[in-house]
């Protein structure tokens, strides 16, 4: 669990820094998908979940 949470905040930077920067291309999108994979293996996944469910209720009573 711990070497899972420390990568989701690798990747979680360096995807920050690469969209701040403006440098995307084909390794952004893998450190999105990594972020993303690692992301979904924590305890977080479960509150990211609900929270974009929210928001596509949301939106969907506009």
């Amino acid at each position: 669990m711990a070497i899972t949470v420390s990568l989701v905040a690798l990747f979680g930077l360096v995807l920050f820094f690469l969209l701040r920067s403006k440098s995307l291309g084909y390794g952004s999108a893998f450190v999105a998908i990594m972020f993303g994979f690692y992301l979904a293996s924590t305890g977080a996944a479960g509150p990211v979940n609900d929270l974009s469910t929210a928001v596509v209720n949301a939106l969907g009573n506009l």
